[in-house]
């Protein structure tokens, strides 16, 4: 008998609203303990996702160089001083979740085969997918509920085809 989606996903979903400010979705992530979550508009419905990676690579992309090519010396502490100018002056206005959130949200039925399931994770490199019925979002599998999978001797069996 094939694992189901709706049997190892996680029901309750802790979604944020897309006008937080980045710095309070860090915040509700760590408190959480977890490292991403969807993302709501004003009516509520999911329009993405954000993660840790998210932040750090907003982070990372405001102090990194954005020319590929070889600058010299004062080219490079030019580019610098600049780059520094423009994260001071956009850390006075704070960033919202909207504006570093990934757009793009995956999702598969409840009645999706866990393999198929984790086919679509490994392919497109996901640490979490939504899962539905018809339009409306259920539930949420992490590589977490995916290691469920092995850790539970019932469904690891019935996984293999050993039920």
């Amino acid at each position: 008998m094939t694992v189901l989606a709706y049997e190892i996903m996680t029901p309750s979903i802790k979604a944020v609203p897309q006008s937080w400010t980045m710095d309070r979705l860090a915040r509700f992530l760590t408190d959480n303990e977890i490292t991403g979550s969807p993302v709501t508009d004003d009516n509520g419905d999911i329009v993405g996702i954000a993660t840790l990676k998210d932040i750090t690579e907003f982070r990372w992309n405001a102090n990194r160089s954005a020319f590929d090519a070889e600058l010299t010396p004062e080219e490079e502490a030019d580019a610098r001083r600049l780059r520094m100018v423009i994260f001071e002056e956009m850390g006075k206005v704070p960033v919202e979740v909207r504006d570093i959130m990934t757009p793009i949200v995956l999702s598969v039925d409840e009645q999706t085969p866990v393999k198929e399931i984790a086919d679509i994770m490994m392919r497109e490199h996901l640490h979490r997918i939504f899962v539905k019925r018809d339009a409306k979002i259920t539930g949420i599998i992490t590589t977490y509920d995916m290691l469920k999978l092995i850790s539970d001797q019932q469904l690891a069996n019935r996984c293999a085809g050993n039920d």
